[in-house]
Protein backbone atom coordinates (compact mmCIF):
# COMPACT_ATOMS: atom_id res chain seq x y z
CA UNK A 1 0.00 0.00 0.00
CA UNK A 2 1.03 3.89 -0.50
CA UNK A 3 2.16 4.71 2.66
CA UNK A 4 1.29 8.27 1.49
CA UNK A 5 -2.58 7.89 1.55
CA UNK A 6 -4.62 8.90 4.12
CA UNK A 7 -6.19 6.65 7.12
CA UNK A 8 -9.55 7.61 5.27
CA UNK A 9 -8.04 7.79 1.60
CA UNK A 10 -7.21 3.85 2.39
CA UNK A 11 -10.28 2.59 4.15
CA UNK A 12 -12.12 3.82 0.78
CA UNK A 13 -10.06 2.11 -1.16
CA UNK A 14 -10.38 -1.40 1.25
CA UNK A 15 -13.98 -0.43 0.97
CA UNK A 16 -14.08 -0.33 -2.98
CA UNK A 17 -12.46 -3.88 -2.82
CA UNK A 18 -13.72 -6.12 -0.19
CA UNK A 19 -11.68 -9.32 -1.28
CA UNK A 20 -8.73 -7.98 -0.05
CA UNK A 21 -7.58 -8.12 3.43
CA UNK A 22 -7.77 -5.23 5.08
CA UNK A 23 -4.66 -3.01 6.89
CA UNK A 24 -5.12 -3.56 10.50
CA UNK A 25 -6.19 -0.37 13.03
CA UNK A 26 -4.66 -1.77 16.12
CA UNK A 27 -2.15 0.78 16.11
CA UNK A 28 -4.67 3.91 15.16
CA UNK A 29 -5.35 6.60 17.81
CA UNK A 30 -8.38 6.91 19.20
CA UNK A 31 -9.32 9.93 16.77
CA UNK A 32 -7.89 7.46 13.96
CA UNK A 33 -10.40 5.12 15.15
CA UNK A 34 -13.77 7.26 15.25
CA UNK A 35 -12.81 8.44 11.57
CA UNK A 36 -12.84 4.55 10.86
CA UNK A 37 -16.11 4.06 11.96
CA UNK A 38 -17.76 6.90 10.75
CA UNK A 39 -16.32 5.85 6.75
CA UNK A 40 -18.13 2.16 7.51
CA UNK A 41 -21.21 4.02 8.73
CA UNK A 42 -20.92 6.33 5.91
CA UNK A 43 -20.47 3.39 3.67
CA UNK A 44 -24.03 1.64 4.36
CA UNK A 45 -25.19 5.07 4.21
CA UNK A 46 -25.56 5.94 7.79
CA UNK A 47 -27.44 9.39 8.48
CA UNK A 48 -26.11 12.50 9.58
CA UNK A 49 -22.92 10.67 11.06
CA UNK A 50 -21.39 12.90 13.73
CA UNK A 51 -18.30 12.75 15.71
CA UNK A 52 -18.08 14.22 19.21
CA UNK A 53 -14.96 14.88 20.81
CA UNK A 54 -15.29 13.96 24.76
CA UNK A 55 -12.04 15.37 26.11
CA UNK A 56 -13.28 16.96 29.21
CA UNK A 57 -17.03 16.35 29.18
CA UNK A 58 -16.34 12.45 30.47
CA UNK A 59 -13.95 10.37 31.18
CA UNK A 60 -16.28 7.64 29.71
CA UNK A 61 -14.50 7.30 25.90
CA UNK A 62 -12.89 10.39 23.80
CA UNK A 63 -14.91 10.25 20.99
CA UNK A 64 -18.65 9.60 20.46
CA UNK A 65 -19.98 8.53 16.97
CA UNK A 66 -23.31 8.95 16.23
CA UNK A 67 -25.59 7.87 13.16
CA UNK A 68 -29.01 7.66 12.20
CA UNK A 69 -30.50 4.73 10.16
CA UNK A 70 -33.81 4.96 8.18
CA UNK A 71 -35.09 2.38 9.83
CA UNK A 72 -34.88 -0.60 12.51
CA UNK A 73 -33.00 -2.80 9.91
CA UNK A 74 -30.93 -0.49 8.91
CA UNK A 75 -29.71 0.69 12.33
CA UNK A 76 -29.43 -3.11 13.21
CA UNK A 77 -27.28 -2.97 8.93
CA UNK A 78 -25.30 0.08 10.80
CA UNK A 79 -24.48 -1.67 13.89
CA UNK A 80 -23.56 -4.79 12.16
CA UNK A 81 -20.89 -3.31 9.62
CA UNK A 82 -19.23 -1.20 12.23
CA UNK A 83 -18.82 -4.72 14.01
CA UNK A 84 -17.63 -6.52 10.94
CA UNK A 85 -15.36 -4.08 9.55
CA UNK A 86 -13.28 -3.44 12.78
CA UNK A 87 -13.50 -7.25 13.23
CA UNK A 88 -11.69 -7.28 9.73
CA UNK A 89 -8.92 -5.09 10.98
CA UNK A 90 -8.52 -6.74 14.44
CA UNK A 91 -10.65 -4.49 16.76
CA UNK A 92 -13.86 -6.29 18.53
CA UNK A 93 -16.17 -3.98 20.83
CA UNK A 94 -15.99 -5.15 24.75
CA UNK A 95 -19.70 -4.53 24.74
CA UNK A 96 -23.13 -4.10 22.04
CA UNK A 97 -26.55 -3.92 22.73
CA UNK A 98 -29.47 -3.01 21.16
CA UNK A 99 -31.98 -1.48 22.83
CA UNK A 100 -35.84 -0.45 22.12
CA UNK A 101 -36.71 -3.00 19.65
CA UNK A 102 -33.00 -2.25 18.05
CA UNK A 103 -34.35 1.58 17.11
CA UNK A 104 -30.56 1.98 19.14
CA UNK A 105 -28.03 0.06 19.27
CA UNK A 106 -24.51 1.21 20.89
CA UNK A 107 -20.99 -0.93 20.32
CA UNK A 108 -18.63 0.15 23.30
CA UNK A 109 -14.65 0.13 21.80
CA UNK A 110 -13.21 1.59 24.81
CA UNK A 111 -12.37 4.98 23.80
CA UNK A 112 -15.15 5.14 21.24
CA UNK A 113 -18.73 4.82 22.11
CA UNK A 114 -20.69 4.42 19.05
CA UNK A 115 -24.60 5.34 18.30
CA UNK A 116 -26.89 4.35 16.01
CA UNK A 117 -30.18 5.33 16.38
CA UNK A 118 -33.70 5.80 14.29
CA UNK A 119 -34.23 10.16 13.70
CA UNK A 120 -36.98 9.73 16.43
CA UNK A 121 -34.64 7.65 18.62
CA UNK A 122 -32.30 10.17 18.30
CA UNK A 123 -34.04 13.26 18.90
CA UNK A 124 -35.44 12.07 21.64
CA UNK A 125 -31.87 10.91 23.34
CA UNK A 126 -30.23 13.91 22.03
CA UNK A 127 -26.78 13.01 22.64
CA UNK A 128 -25.73 15.60 20.27
CA UNK A 129 -27.45 18.74 22.53
CA UNK A 130 -25.60 17.08 25.48
CA UNK A 131 -22.47 16.41 24.64
CA UNK A 132 -22.08 18.35 21.31
CA UNK A 133 -20.60 21.76 21.58
CA UNK A 134 -24.21 23.86 21.86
Amino acid sequence: GNLNMTLKERIAAELETPDTTPAPLTDATSAELAEAIALFLDHKRGRDIKIIPMAGKTDICDFMVLATGTSNTHVNTLGGEVEYEMNRRGIDPLHTEGRDGNTWMVLDYAHIMVHVFTRENREFYNLDKLYGDN
